[in-house]
């Protein structure tokens, strides 16, 4: 989408509280980093971000020989490819484990499987859990339905081959990051309509909820900001198409859009005061407690989009991730 009209789209830059001291200079150096996304661009992003992303190395997810890693193929969608995925388990069998389904960040349209699962492996390797990462297809190259459906076809094939992989059925936690915890709130929205599998949690970090553009905070983040509401749209718009912001799209795709939101497991959400993403999370939340859900809310002050796990050393960073830790780890308990 040209520049010019993204701007009429979005007119004026909404108000956006500050910035925490420690963050703020690192959401400038990461905003000036990376191009405006655009068809053009996004082929050079998708290998910058797959050359410099963490975890890429299988032998620094062992972490020092405690964590067996395995890629899979397995039976995507029906009528679609089979997809790919990876598979961290504790070396040392501690008995029935509880199972993660992880699925990456990058508003469903870059990332892959090994993005995004290293805050999860402190509980591989505690013995109390086994991750399982998606290789979902991406847009614009496959849009929606496939991104949720390859997560749901990955969520299947893990509940029906939980013996195998030494889980407990009854603990199985889906968890996602920014466009992966989009995914991951579609996912439940599908397992509980499909009755399979029954999930006992969802982790929703820093979630993509809503393609609309009508809350506040979705229109605060300028150029300056990491995720700005520019890459958003583009994100938006090559997942959903022309359908983007219209009556026809499925709350799968966007979970903003579901009407019914009980019978869906008890929930960890979690979002910075200065991102733009702020204000569908804290509506989904509040929505999620009405419909009877125990949720598990946490905003934290001066952060920005996902800046607990890109600027992980932050005193706020160090509170919202230890704290996420702590509700998974409890999770976890038989």
């Amino acid at each position: 989408m040209p520049d010019q009209t993204a701007a009429d789209f979005f007119g004026a830059t909404t108000t956006r509280p500050p910035l925490d001291p420690e963050l703020a200079p690192v959401e400038e150096a990461r905003g000036a980093v990376f191009p405006a996304l655009s068809d053009e661009t996004l082929p050079e992003i998708r290998r910058q971000i797959a050359k410099g992303s963490p975890g890429l190395d299988s032998e620094a997810l062992t972490a020092g020989g405690r964590v067996r890693v395995e890629e899979r193929r397995v039976p995507g969608p029906e009528g679609a490819p089979d997809i790919t995925l990876l598979i961290l388990s504790p070396v040392e069998d501690r008995g029935r484990k509880g199972g993660i389904l992880s699925l990456h960040g990058g508003g469903m349209i870059m990332g892959g499987r090994r993005d995004h699962v290293s805050h999860l492996l402190p509980h591989v390797i505690e013995g109390s859990a086994v991750v399982v990462s998606v290789e979902y297809r991406l847009a614009p190259d496959h849009p929606d339905p496939a991104p949720v459906e390859d997560c749901y076809a990955g969520l299947v094939w893990m509940a029906k081959n939980a013996a195998e992989l030494g889980i407990d059925p009854e603990r199985l936690l889906i968890a996602g990051v920014s466009g992966g915890g989009g995914l991951a709130a579609g996912t439940a929205l599908l397992a509980r309509d499909r009755a399979f599998p029954e999930l006992s949690h969802q982790i929703l970090i820093c979630p993509m909820l809503d393609d609309r553009f009508e809350t506040h905070s979705s229109r605060m983040v300028d150029r300056e900001g990491v995720w700005d509401r520019y890459s958003n749209l583009y994100a938006w718009t090559s997942v959903l198409g022309e359908r983007r912001g219209g009556p026809d799209v499925s709350q799968y795709a966007a979970p903003a859009r579901a009407e019914d939101l009980s019978r869906l497991p008890r929930t960890y959400i979690d979002t910075g005061s200065a991102e733009g993403f702020r204000d569908e999370i804290l509506s989904y939340a509040g929505r999620l407690c009405e419909a009877g859900v125990s949720v598990d809310l946490h905003m934290w002050g001066g952060g920005f989009h996902s800046s607990d796990l890109t600027v992980d050393q932050a005193a706020v960073s160090r509170a919202s991730n230890a704290t996420r830790e702590e509700f998974i780890r409890r999770a976890l308990a038989p």
